[in-house]
């Protein structure tokens, strides 16, 4: 189905499953989720199992309207409204004390709520129709590259969900933003299609997480992806920093090393540099100067190079100006923050 034409047969019956405590995987404007009914905590422990997934990382409860909102979050500051103002529904999740009727189940034992209203049409019918409270990360095995497509999630989750709602290809291709509210300062826990700069124009004072970037922060997670391995291909992956002749030259010199030593060898490059690379496997992830392409091939590319039996990746680092921190905080955990730095004398950097 399409948000355009939406098979509301199928949304009836998807939405009978999610208020039977099943499990539904569905379509967003970032990534497939994997939806169960946010206020039964057995559902929430479904989405655990299904994903293998540790029970203290939090889960998101999506909404359908703002009427919802205060029935799971105690406290909405007016910081918050005015976000919700500008950018519900849409790829930004908020994070508020939690009402009592949300189980500890899915909030991870926190006394917090991560909120979300997507903006795709067909999640939110969904949503409406399975009860109006959807617990949904992302459609996948717990540390695999998220799915953006159908098939990603049955090719992880298979008979371990009831029913996938086939939207076809996502937007934009990586999650959603997360702010969090219940500090006195808001605080951005995971980089979106949001950014830093776009949330400073609308609330003026935010800061960003010191520990986003860490790979074993001793913070307990109060959102998802802030603790645990995320993202990642089966093959080992490397993220080569710097200016782009010497970039280049390294990922070119390492990728024939490994050849000769009979290894099959992905690499990661864009528009712009796909054509100088002479060896291995090579995949084209987008432009530089339409980074939201980047964005959107991510996980795509990931998962493609799986069904390449490539033992090593190299990737090119991609410090774009609007969706770089949030490109970078996948790519970074993906690889489990193993970067190459090299230097050249050249003044033109693809690393920062």
């Amino acid at each position: 189905m399409t948000e355009e034409q939406p098979d509301e047969e199928a949304l009836a019956r998807a939405g009978e499953i999610l208020k039977a405590g099943g499990l539904v995987a569905f379509p967003t404007e970032t990534v497939y989720g994997l939806g169960g009914n946010a206020l039964d905590p057995q559902a929430s422990m479904k989405i655990y199992r299904a994903k293998g997934r540790p029970s203290d990382n939090p889960l998101i409860v999506h909404i359908a309207d703002m009427e919802s909102l205060p029935e799971i979050a105690r406290e909405i500051p007016e910081q918050a409204r005015l976000l919700a103002q500008k950018c519900w529904p849409g790829p930004l999740t908020m994070i508020f004390p939690k009402t009592d009727i949300v189980p500890p189940e899915t909030t991870g034992g926190l006394d917090s709520v991560a909120v979300r209203f997507p903006g795709h049409r067909t999640a939110r019918a969904l949503i409406r129709a399975g009860g109006g409270f959807v617990a949904a990360p992302s459609a996948n095995t717990s540390g695999r590259p998220s799915p953006t497509t159908a098939e990603h999630v049955e090719e992880d989750l298979g008979d371990a969900v009831d029913m996938i709602i086939d939207g076809g290809e996502v937007g934009i291709g990586i999650e959603s933003t997360i702010v969090d509210f219940t500090e006195p300062v808001p605080v951005i826990l995971r980089p979106g299609y949001i950014s830093l700069e776009m949330l400073g124009e609308i609330l003026g004072e935010i800061r960003m997480d010191p520990g986003l970037l860490r790979e074993d922060s001793p913070v307990r997670p109060k959102a998802p992806g802030m603790k645990y391995r995320h993202y990642a291909p089966r093959a080992e992956l490397s993220i080569v920093e710097g200016p782009t002749e010497a970039v280049v030259a390294e990922i070119r010199k390492r990728a024939r090393t490994a050849e000769q030593k009979g290894k099959c060898v992905g690499i990661i490059a864009t528009d712009e540099t796909c054509g100088r690379y002479d060896c291995g496997i090579v995949k084209n992830i987008g432009s530089r100067e339409q980074e939201e392409t980047i964005a959107h091939h991510l996980y795509g590319v990931l998962r493609e190079f799986d069904c390449s039996q490539v033992s090593e990746i190299y990737s090119e680092a991609f410090y774009t100006p609007k969706l770089g921190q949030a490109i970078m905080n996948r790519l970074l955990k993906a690889a489990g923050h193993k970067i190459i730095k090299v230097e050249d004398e050249e003044n033109d950097s693809i690393g920062k």
